[in-house]
């Protein structure tokens, strides 16, 4: 019981610290309304980027796999929403820098990093909805769903930290790590990073 409570409290702390540092950023007050919304649509969705591979390597306690599969997809489609919430808050403010980003046309890298992770996002939505009707094995789903899974998180943590705004530099380098691991777990279980054959190595050595 305190084993879980300690996770459940760390997993709490982890994504909603970024979120309340950020709204005491004293940037927020040289911002119009959408502009704020959508930054915060874009923290939220960070957070859940944590939270999805934890859900789906079923390592929150307390949860069943069922349902930590089924809150899995919830947290997916909430995912989805905050990407287009945050896009679409910064299309209301500035369409034009909104096109060059989306044709891969910004100076700025972490606009470049920013879209790759969204097309990530919605590849990874896409193959989740039809997942029983594509022509893959099971195994070659995990390995694409992780290999997108890792492409979201990395351009997503690339997006974060080379932006100068609202989020605290110390929550946000603390969440990016986290959310960093949680994909390398992820890539674990997906296949994408192989298991050593540590006993095997052991029994040649002997032999």
């Amino acid at each position: 019981m305190l084993r879980a409570t300690l996770i459940w409290a760390a997993l709490g702390v982890a994504l909603l610290a970024p979120i309340t540092a950020a709204a005491f950023s004293p940037l927020l007050q040289w911002r119009e309304g959408i502009y704020i919304a959508s930054g915060f649509a874009g923290i939220l969705g960070m957070a859940l980027l944590l939270l999805q591979p934890l859900l789906a390597a079923g390592d929150l306690p307390g949860l069943s796999p069922t349902r930590s599969r089924r809150i899995h997809r919830i947290t997916g489609a909430l995912l989805v929403l905050a990407v287009v919430g945050h896009v679409a808050g910064l299309w209301i403010t500035s369409p034009p820098d909104v096109i060059d980003v989306l044709l891969f046309r910004s100076p700025t890298p972490f606009a470049i990093w920013g879209v790759i992770a969204m097309w990530a996002v919605f590849a990874a939505a896409l193959i989740a909805a039809l997942r029983k009707r594509l022509p893959l094995r099971p195994t070659s789903w995990r390995r694409l769903h992780a290999a997108l899974v890792v492409t979201v998180a990395g351009g997503t943590v690339a997006h974060a930290l080379l932006i100068q705004g609202t989020m605290e530099p110390f929550t946000k380098y603390a969440l990016s790590i986290c959310v960093g691991l949680a994909a390398l777990r992820i890539a674990f279980i997906g296949g994408m990073i192989p298991r050593l054959p540590f006993g095997n190595a052991s029994q040649r050595t002997h032999r």
